[in-house]
C-alpha cells in the first residue's frame, strides 16, 4: 500500500513523504495567567525572607539601643520561627475551610499587625510581642504559598512555579539587607525600628491584590464546586485537552464520579479536613507514609546544613574573617543576598528541565564541599595571630559559594517537592507538617549558633553543618524519587515502596516502546499508517 503510494507519488510528480517531512508537537508556551496567579501567591514569602535580611543588621542596632545580651539577641533571631508554628498548623485547617486564596489574605493582614508593633516598639518585651504576631502571619503565609501555587500549576511548569516562594523568600532576605544599609544612616533609635515597621506596607497591598486571584482548583472540586473549578482549569492548563484530564484526575482522588458534569455537587464532611490527621498520621499507608517522611526530611536537613546561620549572621561571620567596618560587613551581607536571588532565579529554570534529584543531589555536594571549606578558613584564621590573607578571602568566598549551591537545588526544591507529592486529601496538612519542622529547626540553628561558634568555633559549627550536609545527601539519595511531569494525582503510585527507581526504569522503556510502534517506520523511511489511519 505504502509502495504503491510512493510509486503513484514519483509518476505524479508530487514530493514523497518521509518521516523527516513530519514536525514534531511543539511544546505548549508557558501559561501566563498561571504564572502571574503563582507570582502573587509566592510574593506572601518576601515576609519571611525580608524578616531575615533585615534582622541580620538591625539586630547589630537593636543591641546597642536596648542594651541586650548575646543570648537576647539569638532569641529575638530565632524565636519567630517557633512562632511560626502555631500559623503553620493553623494555615492547614483554615485553608480547607475557607479556601487557600482567603488563608493568603488572612497571613498577610497577621503579619502587618505584627510590623505596625515591631516598629513602634519601646522596649524588648514589646518588641517580643511584634514578632509573635509576626511569627503566626510568616507561618501561614509559608505553608499557603507553595501549595495554592502547586494546585493551580500544570504538571510541565509546576518545578517553576512552584519554586517562585524560595525565589521570593531570597528576594526579601536582599530587600532587608538593602534596608540595613539605608536606614543605617539614621539615629540608632529610628533606624532599626523603620528596618523591622516599613515591611507592613507591602503586606497590606499584597493583601488586597491577592482578592483578585482565582481559587485553587483542586479545593473548589474539594467543596464540590466543578464549574468554578472547571473555569479556573481552563485559564490555567496548557490545552483544553489537559484541562479536562486535570478536573477529571481531580474529581477521582475527591471520589466525586467522572461522569458528574453538574456546577455543584453536595460533598461529604470530610472535604473540610476532618479525619485527616488520623489518615496522615495514626494509620498512614505505605505510599502517605513514604511522603510523609520525604517531606520531613527535605525540610529539616534543608535548615539543618546552617542556612540561616550564614544569613542571619553573616556580619559576624564576616568579622570573624576579617571585615570590621560597619558598612563593609552590611555591604558583604548584600553581596550574601544578591548571590542567592541570582542562583534562585536560574534553578527556576532547570527544575522542569533537569528534575528535582540531580540539582538536588549537586546542590547538596556543593554545600558540603563549601561548607567543610569555610570551615578550614575559619580555623585558620581563628589560629593566627595576624591577618592570613589567603584564609580571609577562601572564606569569604566560599559563603557565597555555599549560599549559591544552597539557592540553585535545596532551597527552591524544599518547597516545591513538600508541596507537591502528598495526595489532595491530605495537602495542606501535610504540607504544614513539613513547614512546622522547617521552622523548629530553623529556629534551634538560629538560637544556638552564637552559642555554638563560642563552644566548638566558628570553624567546628560549619565542620558540623557540613557533616549533617552529607548525611542529607544519602537520605535524598535513597529516599526521593524524581516527580518532574508527574500530575499530582499520580504521586501515590510513585511512593510507599523503595523500587520507584525500577518502576521509573520500566515506565520510560514503556513509554519508548510506545512511541516506537506510533511511529512505526517501515525500511525505506516512509510512515507506515495504522489501522485508525493515524500516523
Amino acid at each position: 500500500m505504502a509502495d504503491r503510494k510512493t510509486e503513484n507519488n514519483a509518476v505524479s510528480g508530487l514530493p514523497q513523504k518521509t518521516i523527516l517531512d513530519f514536525d514534531p508537537p511543539k511544546k505548549p508556551g508557558r501559561n501566563m495567567y498561571a504564572i502571574a496567579c503563582a507570582i502573587l501567591a509566592s510574593m506572601t514569602s518576601v515576609l519571611l525572607g525580608y524578616d531575615i535580611g533585615v534582622m541580620s543588621g538591625a539586630m547589630i542596632y537593636i543591641k546597642e539601643d536596648l542594651k541586650i545580651s548575646d543570648g537576647q539577641v539569638e532569641v529575638l533571631a530565632g524565636i519567630l520561627n517557633l512562632y511560626c508554628l502555631i500559623g503553620s498548623w493553623a494555615a492547614g485547617r483554615t485553608s480547607d475551610w475557607i479556601g487557600r486564596r482567603y488563608t493568603i489574605v488572612v497571613a498577610q493582614t497577621i503579619f502587618f499587625v505584627g510590623a505596625i508593633l515591631m516598629g513602634f516598639a519601646t522596649d524588648y518585651a514589646f518588641l517580643m510581642v511584634g514578632r509573635f504576631v509576626a511569627g503566626v502571619g510568616v507561618g501561614y503565609a509559608l505553608m499557603i504559598a507553595p501549595v495554592y501555587t502547586a494546585e493551580l500549576s500544570p504538571a510541565s511548569t509546576r518545578g517553576f512555579l512552584t519554586s517562585f516562594p524560595e525565589v521570593f523568600i531570597n528576594g526579601g532576605i536582599l530587600l532587608g539587607y538593602v534596608s540595613n544599609y539605608g536606614f543605617s544612616k539614621l539615629p540608632i533609635h529610628l533606624g532599626w525600628r523603620f528596618m523591622l515597621g516599613v515591611s507592613a506596607v507591602p503586606a497590606i497591598l499584597l493583601g488586597i491584590i491577592v482578592l483578585g486571584m482565582p481559587e485553587s482548583p483542586r479545593w473548589l472540586v474539594m467543596q464540590g464546586r466543578l464549574g468554578e473549578a472547571k473555569r479556573v482549569l481552563d485559564r490555567t492548563s496548557d490545552s483544553q485537552e489537559e484541562a479536562d484530564i486535570r478536573l477529571a484526575d481531580i474529581k477521582e482522588a475527591a471520589g466525586i464520579p467522572e461522569n458528574c458534569n453538574d456546577d455543584f455537587v453536595p460533598v461529604t464532611k470530610g472535604s473540610h479536613g476532618e479525619e485527616v490527621w488520623k489518615e496522615l498520621l495514626l494509620h498512614p499507608t505505605p505510599a502517605v507514609r513514604h511522603a510523609l517522611i520525604a517531606a520531613v526530611g527535605i525540610h529539616f536537613f534543608q535548615q539543618s546544613s546552617g542556612i540561616d546561620s550564614v544569613v542571619l549572621y553573616s556580619p559576624r561571620i564576616f568579622k570573624k574573617a576579617g571585615i570590621t567596618s560597619t558598612d563593609g560587613l552590611l555591604l558583604a551581607t548584600v553581596a550574601v543576598g544578591f548571590t542567592k536571588t541570582v542562583f534562585i532565579l536560574v534553578a527556576t529554570f532547570f527544575l522542569d528541565r533537569i528534575g528535582r534529584r540531580p540539582l538536588l543531589l549537586s546542590s547538596v555536594a556543593g554545600m558540603i564541599l563549601s561548607l567543610g571549606t569555610l570551615g578550614i578558613g575559619l580555623t585558620i584564621i581563628g589560629h593566627s595571630d595576624h591577618q592570613v590573607m589567603w584564609a580571609v578571602v577562601l572564606s569569604i568566598a566560599m559563603v557565597l559559594v555555599y549560599v549559591a549551591f544552597f539557592s540553585i537545588g535545596m532551597g527552591p526544591i524544599t518547597w516545591v517537592y513538600s508541596s507537591e507529592i502528598f495526595p489532595l486529601r491530605l495537602r495542606a496538612q501535610g504540607a504544614s507538617i513539613g513547614v512546622s519542622v522547617n521552622r523548629v529547626i530553623s529556629g534551634v540553628i538560629s538560637m544556638t549558633f552564637l552559642s555554638l561558634s563560642k563552644g566548638i568555633t566558628f570553624g567546628g559549627a560549619f565542620f558540623l553543618y557540613a557533616s549533617i550536609a552529607t548525611v542529607s545527601w544519602v537520605f535524598f539519595y535513597f529516599m526521593l524519587p524524581e516527580t518532574q511531569g508527574r500530575t499530582l494525582e499520580d504521586m501515590e503510585g510513585i511512593f510507599g515502596n523503595l523500587r520507584w527507581k525500577c518502576d521509573q526504569s520500566r515506565n520510560k522503556n514503556k513509554n519508548k516502546n510506545k512511541e516506537t510502534m506510533e511511529e512505526n517506520v517501515n525500511g525505506k523511511g516512509q510512515i507506515q499508517l495504522g489501522t485508525n489511519g493515524k500516523a
